[in-house]
């Protein structure tokens, strides 16, 4: 995969530096890969990625587009931290099946497979698309972008979030959503009869009613506003629907 990097954070405090920052438990890397975000002040999406353990070090697995964003902050943030941080050459590949060795199992869902980080000959010919919108996968900056916040995504779920593990950044905004609101908004999967491109409005009648993102055969992920998605809607020359009997 050569849209992603892998940061080193090494150094006595990384694990605890990061604990107070990302919004999965640190810990778990006990474990093996764990899924986490980091998020603004005010809550909203900053960047996702994966967690892995490196022997002493951590790795950081995350979209090429996003590193040199989240390396910024992460130096910003360690203040006097005893923390090195720095991108290495390590490159990720994935597949499906039982996973060879030295690699992990995807911590989102068990229909995305594997990945590994130590030259593991991964599956050139799965539709990964495909897989993602059948389980309700978002992407970094495709369905996951700066506007987002990551319950309405589907962080909870896709264990991308703890809430006993104590404080992250954004984490006020976060548990506010999560023990005092309903969610109005969300992303889901729903059924397209024809095609539009990415970021296409969806609308209900004359009222806006969410955004079409990716499509994969007769399917499409779509972030939608619950009140209004009921019935046929369009989205450019695509007729979308949502059938909330199947939501997740």
């Amino acid at each position: 995969m050569s849209d992603r990097t892998i940061l080193r954070i090494s150094g006595p405090d990384a694990r605890d530096f990061l604990q107070g920052l990302v919004t999965n438990d640190v810990s778990k890397l006990d474990q093996g890969l764990v899924y986490a975000a980091m998020l603004t002040p005010q809550g909203k999406y900053r960047a996702d990625f994966f967690l892995l353990p490196m022997g002493d070090a951590i790795g950081l697995d995350i979209a090429s587009s996003l590193a040199p964003g989240i390396k910024q902050a992460l130096t910003m943030y360690k203040l006097r931290s005893a923390v090195e941080i720095e991108e290495t050459d390590r490159r990720v590949s994935r597949g499906l099946g039982t996973a060879p060795e030295g690699a992990f199992a995807d911590p989102r869902d068990a229909r995305l497979g594997w990945r590994g980080y130590d030259g593991q000959p991964g599956d050139a010919n799965v539709d990964w698309d495909a897989l993602r919108v059948a389980a309700v996968i978002p992407e970094s900056g495709v369905e996951l972008t700066p506007d987002s916040y990551i319950l309405e995504m589907g962080f909870e779920r896709l264990n991308g979030v703890d809430f006993k593990k104590g404080c992250f950044v954004g984490q006020e905004v976060v548990a506010r959503m999560k023990h005092k609101t309903v969610l109005r908004k969300g992303l889901v999967q729903v059924a397209v009869d024809g095609s539009a491109p990415i970021g296409s409005e969806i609308l209900a009648g004359d009222k806006p009613a969410g955004t079409l993102f990716t499509q994969a055969a007769d399917a499409g992920l779509a972030y939608l506003r619950f009140d209004r998605a009921k019935g046929d809607m369009t989205a450019g020359d695509a007729r979308v629907h949502w059938d909330t009997d199947t939501a997740e």
